[in-house]
């Protein structure tokens, strides 16, 4: 199957043409030569090849030929600007690759070599290949868009070899016959001439695939359906359009050459990758028209500087008229344009400037936080920006920090104030330098211009008034020596007549004195001390004494000023022990430390001497005195020394020979910590309620249990009996023993918690009376059964006496002189009743007594129970039979 060849207009010729040039890009680095292959002769406008400028430089704006007979697009396409034929078989050219902003530039070598066609010689031998016809092929078919006709349109023929033998039959189907658009193209049944019936637009339809049959009579296919592709031509027929009307731009008045100031861009519907689609821009009109600022990129569409000379105080906003033309910009190319509108944004590119050169102003002495000048200037940038509001400085003449300078935010006017009094006397006129500038910083040329700050001179004028008296300076200082005589005169405090610079007709007056201690004389102003001064009646003591001194002068006006008294130190004190009272628990500590204070300075304290005063040979024998340091001394006591209150003088003296006498109690107690002493000294003092009163009466009962029960253990023990059963019945007796018996002691402790096991049977010990031997009392006690009561001198152990119940009665006669007996019970008993007054969780109480239970062996303390031998319930039953005395007792001591 054949078709006939249809015309080629000229311009498909020309595509032709252009699709017959072979170009090739050969790979290489960025910024090598590039080579081209194309024929001898090129035309206008026709492309060449393709250079990859993103592998040179990337961020290249600006691209330039060095070849006028080419130019070179921003996607890096090689056109020919020119007719252009190769006499030799090279030529070659270089593309400029520059970056204004970085003001980088690199080059592209290109070289165009003829295209040669190789020829490969065909040996004899081999076999000539022949081309066969193919029957049934798809043909390439295009059309022009928008097409003036006449119509029906003859496109091509369609033919198959079939027919040669069989009347073939055509047929098409496919959008544009039976699609949509239906009915655009259609086929001559007998002949397969294809016709196009009316115009089509490019940009709706640009490809119609249609399927042509061959066909008998009988409908047999000939051949298999043929693919039959129309391709429409693109015309140039559609304007290019920006993508915006009217485009807003800003850009600083400071900018510098080639500052982009923003991009435009526009679309073609035409076909891409072709004249019809290659835009170029342009700036057709600006407004106002000179001088002329701006450029256009012809390719990207971006918008520079072409100058760095923009005033914004000169014109503050640019319009320009936007032009794009395809054809990449040929006369004949179709045109679009748009309106850009340039905003030149305010930089500090104006220094303020002040009106005058010279101001003067003019304020009163004494006066302050007044305003006395208002100094106007210029500025000719945007006003109410940081370009345009002033910053003032006082670069001279404010040494002393008199004034202040501010900016009116309204205004712009720098304001003077006077923040801190003048004076007449000391200067009549202050000559100021005020510089200003502005907010933001200037731009960098103006910076460079501007050598110095714009200055101004302002003389201010101090306007002379009638003052008071001036204390000054405020505080005055003077040294008065502890304990000077009443009525020493001292010089206090001057004020002077700042008209006069004297102190003459001045008053002085006393407003504050803390402790009374001076008087000021009216007219001097002379302190006369009234009373003995004390440093030490100071606190604190090294702080200066101020007096408040009022200063009047003959018109009543008035200043107030101190005078600080610095009051120098005497040795009028000596130094003293602090303690008063010590504790010291015999055996665990050896010795005692003491120290004193002396309230004078340091040059007249420390360090001390510290010895016993006024001591009997008796107390240096027990008590020494050692040095710890220069406030410190150890107090230390001989071993043998009994446990008693002492009271020890000590005399302490300082460097300089002050001295003093101090009366130390000391309780040497037999105790493991100084609480317990002090405990028991301190339950002594209180004030007994009638729940502690009640306690002592129970012990003085237990007291009288336990003598009775002594002076029947006596009796019985005379009589050879057993315990008697009724422990009620036992009698105090008088015991007449006067002998020494052996060497064994008891301890109170031994009597007062022993307890009586295994019989129902107690004991009865007798003490008898007191019996002078040798100097000392001695109390006899005597028990009964058949254990024997060891000496117990020096424990602190229970004892457990066995049953004695009937059998001989072994009697051991243990004393204890009455000196050691009361020193070991007496503050044993005294820590029974402290515990008494107090509550479950030692509380002090005065209503509350405390139920005493047996504690153990090893108790160093003893029982506190109601000291019965029997620890049963009804060990308390034999205080019914006392009598009516111990009726109360005995109701007390009974559990309910």
């Amino acid at each position: 199957m054949a078709t006939a060849e249809p015309r080629v207009p000229g311009r498909r010729a020309l595509r032709a043409l252009l699709l017959t040039v072979a170009v090739f890009s050969f790979a290489c680095d960025a910024c090598k030569k590039v080579i081209f292959n194309v024929p001898p002769k090129l035309e206008a406008d026709k492309i060449v090849g393709r250079v990859n400028l993103k592998e040179c430089l990337r961020s290249a704006d600006l691209i330039q030929s060095g070849d006028p007979d080419f130019r070179v697009l921003d996607d890096g396409s090689v056109y020919t600007a020119s007719p252009v034929v190769l006499s030799d078989e090279k030529r070659s050219f270089t593309i400029w690759l520059s970056d204004t902003k970085t003001q980088t530039q690199k080059e592209i070598k290109v070289l165009l070599e003829h295209q040669k066609k190789v020829l490969r010689k065909r040996h004899t031998k081999e076999a000539v290949l022949r081309r066969s016809k193919r029957r049934w092929a798809p043909i390439p078919c295009s059309m022009l868009e928008n097409s003036l006709g006449p119509f029906p349109l003859f496109l091509q023929q369609v033919q198959s070899d079939a027919a040669q033998n069989y009347t073939i039959f055509y047929s098409i189907s496919g959008r544009g016959v039976d699609q949509e658009p239906l009915n655009l193209f259609f086929i001559e049944r007998d002949t397969g001439n294809l016709y196009c019936t009316r115009p089509v637009d490019r940009e709706e339809y640009d490809v119609f695939d249609l399927i042509a049959y061959a066909s008998t009579a009988d409908g047999y296919s000939a051949d298999l359906p043929l693919p039959l592709p129309i391709r429409v031509e693109d015309e140039n027929d559609n304007h290019p359009i920006f993508t915006e009307a009217i485009y807003n731009f800003e850009v600083p008045e400071s900018s510098k050459l080639g500052t982009t100031v923003g991009v435009v861009c526009a679309t073609d519907r035409d076909e891409p990758d072709t004249m019809h689609t290659r835009l170029k821009y342009s700036i057709l009109e600006q407004t106002p028209r000179s001088p002329g600022l701006f450029s256009v990129h012809p390719s990207t569409g971006v918008i520079t500087t072409v100058t760095h000379y923009l005033d914004r105080e000169t014109v503050d906003k640019y319009s320009l008229i936007m032009k794009v033309q395809d054809m990449d910009g040929q006369n004949f190319g179709l045109v679009g344009t748009s309106t850009c509108i340039i905003t030149v944004k305010d930089s500090n590119d104006n220094a303020p400037t002040f009106k005058q050169n010279t101001y003067e102003a003019s304020v009163e002495e004494n006066a302050y936080n007044v305003e006395i000048l208002r100094i106007p200037i210029e500025d000719k940038d945007l006003i109410n920006t940081a370009n345009w509001r002033a910053n003032f400085t006082i670069l001279k003449g404010n040494e002393n920090e008199h004034f202040k300078i501010s900016t009116d935010k309204e205004t712009n006017e720098g304001v003077l104030y006077v923040v801190k009094p003048l004076n007449y006397e000391e200067n009549h006129q202050v000559i100021l330098e005020i510089g200003v500038g502005n907010e933001a910083p200037f731009t960098r040329d103006v910076a460079l211009r501007m050598t110095t700050m714009n200055r101004a001179l302002v003389t201010v004028h101090v306007r002379d008034q009638d003052e008071g008296p001036e204390c000054s300076p405020a505080a005055q200082y003077i040294r008065i020596t502890e304990n000077a005589a009443v009525g020493s005169k001292i010089n206090g405090y001057k004020a002077y007549d700042p008209e006069t610079k004297s102190s003459n007709h001045l008053r002085y007056k006393k407003l504050n004195d803390p402790k009374g201690w001076i008087t000021i004389d009216e007219i001097s102003g002379s302190i006369i001390t009234s009373k003995i001064l004390d440093r030490e009646a100071m606190a604190p003591r090294n702080e200066l004494y101020n007096i408040t001194v009022l200063a009047i002068d003959q018109d009543g006006k008035s200043c107030t000023g101190t005078l600080a008294v610095s009051i120098e130190d005497m040795n009028d004190n000596p130094p003293e022990v602090l303690q008063s009272y010590v504790t010291v628990c015999k055996p665990k500590m050896k010795y005692t430390d003491i120290s004193a204070v002396d309230p004078d300075e340091p040059i007249h304290g420390a360090p001390f001497y510290f010895s016993l005063a006024n001591t009997s040979p008796e107390t240096n024998k027990i008590w020494t005195l050692t040095k710890v340091n220069d406030t410190a001394a150890r107090l230390s006591y001989w071993k043998n020394a009994e446990s008693q209150e002492y009271s020890v003088p000590i005399t302490v003296k300082d460097r300089e020979g002050q001295s003093t006498t101090k009366i130390l109690t000391v309780n040497l107690c037999d105790c493991t910590h100084p609480s317990q002493c002090r405990a028991a000294r301190r339950s002594a003092g209180v004030i007994l309620g009638k729940w502690a009163i009640l306690a002592i009466l129970l012990g003085i009962a237990l007291l009288f249990s336990v003598l009775l029960t002594l002076v029947c253990g006596v009796v019985g023990a005379k009589k050879r009996k057993g315990f008697p059963e009724d422990l009620a019945q036992q009698n105090l007796i008088i015991s007449n023993t006067e002998a020494p018996g052996d060497d064994k002691v008891c301890s109170a402790n031994g009597f007062m918690t022993q307890t009586v096991n295994n019989s129902g049977q107690g004991f009865c010990g007798t003490m008898g009376s007191g019996v002078k031997n040798g100097g000392q009392e001695t109390i006899e006690m005597v028990k009964g059964g058949h254990q024997t009561l060891e000496s117990c001198r020096g424990t602190g152990h229970h004892h457990t006496l066995d049953s004695c119940r009937g059998g001989p009665t072994e009697v051991d006669n243990c004393r204890y002189t009455y000196s050691e007996w009361h020193s070991f019970t007496q503050p044993r008993l005294g820590e029974k009743l402290h515990l008494c007054n107090q509550n479950e969780d030692h509380v002090p109480s005065q209503d509350y007594v405390l139920t005493y239970n047996y504690e153990g062996r090893g108790s160093p303390a003893g029982s506190v129970g109601c000291c019965s031998e029997k620890q049963e319930e009804d060990g308390l039953d034999f205080l019914n039979n006392l009598g009516a005395k111990f009726t109360t007792l005995a109701e007390t001591c009974t559990k309910r």
